[in-house]
């Protein structure tokens, strides 16, 4: 996300608290670090899965190879161990696909959903920040017929003046409100949202350590070449 203020004329009455926009750009702040942060995550998941699948596959591919050797149509005893090598790299190959699966649909899916949320998030804040601009701009011109001398048609430009610059000033303090209080409700719910899919994530990566022993076992029972 990435917010620029429009720069135009300032009004001399102040019309949002120091406070209140130190507030919100502290808020806002935070959700573009997570933005950032759950994107970077989304990605890296992504990367991890990928290269499991490409390291299983390549064990599957390797053994495949070794099977297809001509010494194991010469030695029946080469020709079981490469068998059983096959078998043990097919069945981790399997495992390790369920493990995939489960972390694509508990943790990349969920974290591709949150992403999703932060397009909205902006656009908000963007409404907002016109909100606040049209409210200077009609805050300002208030202002300059406040200046003038008090002229009948002077006092009907002013009335008019206030009377537009009512529902703005009314459409801004919403959208500001409805930020302030929403912001931080989302930014603290990350933690709920979150667990889960991490809690399944620590749970998946038994299925396959549990089949690597097995394996290894095989490759260590091959005879030497």
């Amino acid at each position: 996300m990435s917010w620029i203020p429009f720069k135009i004329g300032q009004p001399k009455k102040q019309i949002v608290s120091k406070t209140v926009e130190r507030d919100f750009e502290r808020e806002y702040d935070k959700l573009q670090k997570l933005e950032d942060q759950t994107k970077k995550l989304h990605k890296d998941m992504k990367k991890s899965t990928e290269a499991d699948l490409a390291m299983s596959k390549a064990a599957v591919k390797i053994s495949a190879d070794l099977l297809s050797n001509p010494l194991c149509e010469q030695d029946q005893a080469f020709l079981e161990s490469m068998t059983a090598l096959d078998t043990a790299m097919r069945r981790m190959d399997s495992f390790n696909q369920e493990k995939v699966n489960q972390i694509q649909k508990t943790v990349i899916d969920p974290l591709k959903k949150y992403s999703g949320v932060f397009p909205s998030l902006n656009m908000a804040v963007k409404r907002r920040e016109q909100a606040l601009q049209d409210y200077k701009r009609l805050q300002s011109k208030v202002e300059k017929y406040e200046e003038k001398e008090k002229t009948g048609p002077v006092m009907v430009k002013l009335h008019q003046a206030r009377e537009e610059l009512r529902p703005v000033r009314e459409d801004f303090e919403a959208k500001n409100k409805q930020l302030l209080d929403e912001m931080p409700k989302f930014y603290h719910s990350r933690i709920d949202y979150f667990q889960p899919s991490f809690e399944a994530l620590i749970r998946a990566q038994p299925l396959v350590a549990a089949q690597l022993p097995v394996a290894a076992e095989k490759a260590q029972r091959l005879p030497l070449l």
